[in-house]
């Protein structure tokens, strides 16, 4: 490895924070579960959200010049996962969903709560596909296309009675879109490795499921 393609850390940001997404299209980096204040890992705020300015992923401090800045969201006790959708992004937190959209000066970014009691199971338990945006929570399955709602599932006793809690972190959604399938990867009470699927085939309306090892996703290409 030279210097020139080994990682290194950004300039003036956030030092400790769950994860990160850059917007479409407006370009800003922005990271959620993170710090009020910048370098100081004891502040990092589960339900805290703050942004760098456009373009510009070393610039974290807001000013009447630039677009950075900082939001705390509420309805849940930290925010586990989130994924570009159509004209926003889809924040899950444990309980609750909400929307992120970027709206211009002077508050760069709107928020608004799209629903309640339909939180995320784990961090990559969320995926969009064309616009319409499908989870997994601990109990159900939901679906957000302009409004969240829950998507009816014939096989939901028998998935949620199986699944192990201590592994929900290892739940993982992928798109399988030349059949129009979302499959969720999940380990059974039986594994402390993912070692079953569900599928819900939004084509058909269609459920089922199946036995398969494997710890992700990725959809095929052309």
């Amino acid at each position: 490895l030279t210097a020139s393609n080994v990682a290194t850390a950004i300039s003036n940001a956030p030092t400790k924070s769950k994860f990160s997404l850059v917007s479409n299209p407006d370009r800003h980096l922005i990271c959620f579960g993170t710090e009020t204040t910048i370098g100081t890992t004891s502040t990092q705020d589960p339900m805290f959200i703050r942004w760098s300015t456009q373009d510009d992923q070393t610039e974290w401090t807001p000013s009447a010049t630039n677009t950075a800045g900082s939001q705390r969201i509420v309805g849940g006790s930290e925010i586990v996962t989130a994924v570009r959708t159509r004209g926003q992004l889809l924040i899950l937190t444990d309980t609750s969903a909400h929307g992120m959209s970027f709206i211009g000066a002077p508050f760069v970014f709107g928020f608004q709560q799209l629903g309640s009691n339909c939180g995320a199971i784990s961090p990559h338990s969320a995926i969009d596909v064309g616009g319409v945006s499908y989870w997994m929570s601990s109990e159900s399955f939901f679906v957000f296309d302009g409004t969240v709602r829950k998507i009816p599932c014939t096989v939901e006793d028998f998935v949620f009675d199986n699944i192990e809690p201590k592994q929900y972190e290892q739940v993982f959604a992928g798109s399988n879109s030349a059949f129009g399938e979302i499959w969720w990867l999940y380990c059974t009470t039986a594994s402390n490795q993912n070692d079953k699927y569900v599928v819900y085939n939004y084509q058909e309306n269609l459920w089922y499921t199946g036995s398969l090892s494997r710890s992700t996703w990725i959809d095929s290409g052309t």
